[in-house]
């Protein structure tokens, strides 16, 4: 739990620092309403001072017969079994008196410890190593108790601050014989032993943990008196008989169904008694449930299920009637109204416009169909490839349009000859790249051994 509520002016953080009032520093806190307050009189001051041990799992009264003066959340060493404990202070002043009181302790008592003396450095260093003992001794001594066939559960190991004593929290349904157990405990951890039995809901107060509601088990924060649960609790406020829902962390019913239980019997009184059935023309009703809210009993007839809540004065006149062996038409149920306002459902509007699952599909449908032409006309134009010029200045047939060009006569060979005289090639010059590349093939022929170029064939046959 955080600790920015902490009032008490010390570093913040959840090591005890100061005295959280969400309980998440030192368990079972108690707000020191009084501390403010100057004293009249010394001599009539409150001696005693309120320690807790194990973050407030444990209290204790002890006499400050020193009259040192102590704050909330200083460690004190006091008295203990054949030595010394540290534990923190909790509750000064006044306020302890309060205690006291509601505890029935004697302010006065004779067989009350004292505090030695502030804890030193010395007493802290042991404390701290004796307290890191504590989870190999509860491992180790559930082992143990596990070996001897005994019907317990080992809850908690608390030893002293000296390392001399140890005390065995342990849960246990009949009687254990544990004198074996004592003997090995004594000479596995070398210390005295004291065995003590708890309930299921003192080890879920020690344990801790979070409830239903979302907070912190009351068991754990402000609870210290347990009171018998049962089922009656429920069945007064009208709560389904599930042992699931009903049930706390430590396996029994809550705590809490006895917190509005006083409310819901005074609410109750004012309903009729023995009126679980009543007679009428249909049939016998049968009392449901009592809603204290609104002051309405439920019946359900046996002929349907349909619930019919009457008013308190409408049963007491049929239970009147009944005992006068006048048996009454109908039972004049109630319209509930509920007080709060309906919410109107807010109707569908289309906003895009008509839209169908047909629509949809055919839109798909027109979408593939145009990827698959736009594919075949990619295909169609890598296949056909342009034809040469000479084929596209021809005409393709009668139907080719424009006017058509008159064709002239061809001439015979021989004039074609005659008007293309032999052309001779010439060497032009070659830049140096070129020469260097074609330098291998020059060399297999030289150019003066070079042929001339052939003149051109005639078709005439008077030359050939």
């Amino acid at each position: 739990m955080g600790c920015g509520t902490c009032g008490t002016g010390k570093p913040s953080g959840c090591q005890s620092n100061g005295g959280c009032s969400t309980g998440g520093c030192n368990r079972m806190n108690t707000y020191d309403w009084l501390m403010n307050l100057p004293i009249s009189d010394a001599e009539t001051a409150c001696r005693v001072v309120e320690i807790s041990f194990n973050q407030g799992s444990r209290k204790d009264f002890y006499r400050n017969s020193a009259l040192q003066l102590f704050e909330k959340g200083d460690l004190v060493s006091i008295e203990g079994v054949s030595g010394f404990d540290v534990g923190e202070v909790s509750l000064t002043g006044e306020a302890v008196r309060l205690q006291l009181k509601k505890k029935g302790v004697d302010e006065f008592s004779t067989e009350m410890k004292k505090i030695l003396r502030r804890a030193t450095d010395r007493d802290i260093d042991i404390w701290k190593q004796n307290k890191a003992r504590e989870k190999e001794a509860l491992i180790r001594s559930r082992a143990i108790a596990k070996q001897l066939n005994l019907n317990m559960k080992m809850s908690q190991v608390e030893i002293q601050a000296d390392g001399k004593k140890a005390t065995f929290f342990y849960i246990a349904d009949d009687r254990v014989d544990f004198r074996e157990l004592i003997k090995i405990y004594a000479s596995e951890f070398r210390v005295k032993v004291e065995m003590r039995q708890i309930g299921s809901r003192q080890e879920a107060g020690k344990v801790g943990g979070i409830g239903s509601c979302g907070r912190e088990l009351c068991c754990a924060t402000w609870l210290t008196d347990f009171k018998s649960v049962n089922t009656t609790a429920a069945r007064y406020q009208n709560l389904s008989i599930n042992q699931t829902k009903l049930s706390g962390q430590c396996g029994r019913l809550k705590c809490c169904l006895n917190y509005e239980l006083d409310t819901y019997l005074d609410a109750l009184q004012e309903f009729p008694e023995n009126a679980d059935m009543i007679q009428v023309q249909r049939g016998t009703a049968t009392l449901i449930k009592k809603d204290i809210f609104k002051n309405l009993m439920w019946y359900v007839l046996p002929d349907s299920s349909k619930q019919y809540p009457l008013t308190i004065e409408r049963v007491k006149k049929i239970r009147s009637l009944n005992n006068q062996n006048i048996i009454p038409d109908e039972l004049e149920a109630v319209e509930v109204v509920s007080g709060k306002p309906k919410e109107v459902e807010p109707e569908f509007v289309d906003v895009v416009g008509h839209i169908t699952l047909k629509s949809l599909e055919k839109a798909d449908k027109k979408r593939q169909q145009k990827g698959r032409e736009q594919r075949q006309q990619q295909k169609g134009t890598q296949g056909n490839r342009p034809l040469p010029t000479l084929n596209k200045q021809l005409p393709r047939g009668p139907q080719a349009q424009g006017p058509q060009k008159p064709v002239q006569p061809q001439k015979p060979p021989q004039q074609q000859q005659q008007q293309r005289p032999p052309q001779k090639r010439t060497q032009q010059p070659r830049p140096p790249g070129q020469q260097q590349q074609q330098k291998g093939t020059n060399q297999q022929r030289p150019p003066q051994q070079r042929r001339p170029p052939n003149p051109p064939k005639s078709n005439d046959p008077q030359k050939d």
